[in-house]
């Protein structure tokens, strides 16, 4: 009798590391901190990439599961202002004006298991199991289909560590990690033997522990040196597991990738744009302590929003609003100059201001900020309007960086890869 092979089931599998830098991943491999992930790194091909612009995960998650930027899929920052309005607003998921790649799956029904994709909630509908991850409110209206969040509950998964807690009780931190990493692992276990052509698993507890302890990381006699390296040596052993897991399913991996969505550095100063662009003139507000930007006078200029947003006060778009079209460009040229030479203790602080225009592309480019101010390594910038002084320092130690986001393939995909490019990339392996 003639027996013939069966084919293998043509799978994508994705391993996301929330705020991973491409350098750190370089230093912990070398080390011998992460041995199965340098083997694989070997294996294979390490892209540094950029990730989105501001780079924040609300943004970048949304690039690469979109494939396109924030003036397609309209998500510009974790808040965004009501139209005509200095109020403020969360968009979620239901915001976002692109179908996901999952979603083109689904129509040629491929089915896909995402967990904890950040900036999807609440899940909706798709060919498969949605489980949302930051900013999540509550598991009930994370999770799709909706019968799951019972399951994972029993499993003890939780969508996110107590980051307010966290950031001030550092031996709570490392117990909610770990809860929290357990849960993922659990959650892994329990959907891999369900059927699905592209599998998704997101780990963002590597983001937690940068932003509270990336100190932790660069000195050598912080209190939690080692146990930073060893929070990354349980990740490597998940890669491994997880890496072998699918080779055995798939015959190779070939169709293995990972990535993060922006990269870390150390915070040496935080940057108040609001305050900065008080003294220079261009923003006033109605009372000496404002509580928000609804405060702002009709004289103001210009206004700026978390992380490195600048609005010009367009007369046509805001209720007090003072710019008119007609000064649009020449506001923008001043500004962006100006803050180019803005300089703290002799340091160079801004690398570069782009205009909305030259980053952006799409229908609702008109929705967002008119200037994003990218900062050198150390300088994280903040929209807050209650500060009074430009430069000042919080507990935080890590801050997002733009273009040492990493990503990991068999093949070599190329120089100067954007985190929005990744979405065709996976879609060729499927369709």
């Amino acid at each position: 009798m003639l027996f013939i092979k069966k084919k293998k089931k043509k799978r994508v599998f994705v391993i996301g590391l929330d705020g991973v830098p491409y350098s750190l991943l370089i230093d912990l491999t070398s080390k011998g901190v992460m041995p199965a992930t340098a083997k694989l790194i070997d294996s294979g091909n390490l892209h540094r990439m950029k990730a989105s612009l501001p780079e924040i995960s609300a943004v970048s998650w949304t690039d690469f599961m979109t494939g396109a930027n924030a003036g397609t899929h309209g998500i510009f920052g974790f808040t965004e202002l009501k139209k005509n309005s200095y109020d403020l607003r969360f968009p979620n998921f239901l915001d976002v004006k692109k179908n996901t790649f999952w979603d083109t799956l689904g129509q040629r029904n491929k089915k896909c298991i995402i967990i904890n994709q950040p900036s999807t909630y609440p899940a909706r509908k798709i060919n498969g199991i949605l489980i949302s991850g930051f900013v999540a409110l509550e598991l009930k209206k994370a999770v799709y289909p909706p019968d799951l969040w019972r399951q994972l509950e029993s499993l003890g998964y939780q969508i996110d560590i107590d980051t307010l807690r966290s950031r001030e009780d550092h031996t709570f931190f490392w117990k909610d990690l770990a809860k929290t990493l357990e849960g993922r692992e659990k959650a892994l276990e329990f959907l891999w033997v369900k059927d699905w052509d592209y599998f998704e698993y997101v780990i963002t507890g590597t983001d937690r522990l940068h932003h509270f302890l990336w100190n932790a990381y660069e000195d050598e006699n912080h209190p939690y040196h080692q146990k930073f390296f060893e929070y990354y040596s349980q990740l490597d052993r998940i890669i491994e597991k997880a890496a072998e897991r699918f080779q055995n399913l798939s015959g190779s991996l070939d169709d293995l990738f990972l990535l993060s969505d922006h990269g870390f550095a150390a915070i040496e100063k935080e940057v108040y744009l609001n305050v900065w662009l008080e003294k220079e003139g261009y923003l006033e507000f109605e009372t000496p302590s404002p509580q928000g930007l609804n405060d702002i006078s009709s004289s103001s200029r210009a206004f700026a929003m978390d992380p490195n947003r600048i609005y010009l006060n367009l007369k046509e778009r805001f209720p007090k609003g003072s710019v008119m079209d007609s000064q649009e460009k020449m506001l923008k040229q001043e500004l962006r100059e100006k803050l180019e030479r803005i300089e703290h203790n002799g340091k160079k602080i801004v690398r570069c201001v782009y205009d909305a225009e030259e980053i952006y592309q799409g229908p609702h480019v008109s929705e967002g900020p008119d200037l994003i101010v990218l900062s050198e390594y150390g300088f994280d910038m903040k929209g807050s309007v209650k500060k009074k002084e430009v430069f000042d320092r919080t507990n935080l130690q890590g801050m997002h960086t733009w273009d040492d986001a990493f990503f990991w393939a068999s093949s070599n995909r190329g120089q100067d890869l954007r985190i929005s490019e990744l979405a065709p990339i996976i879609l060729e392996r499927l369709l």
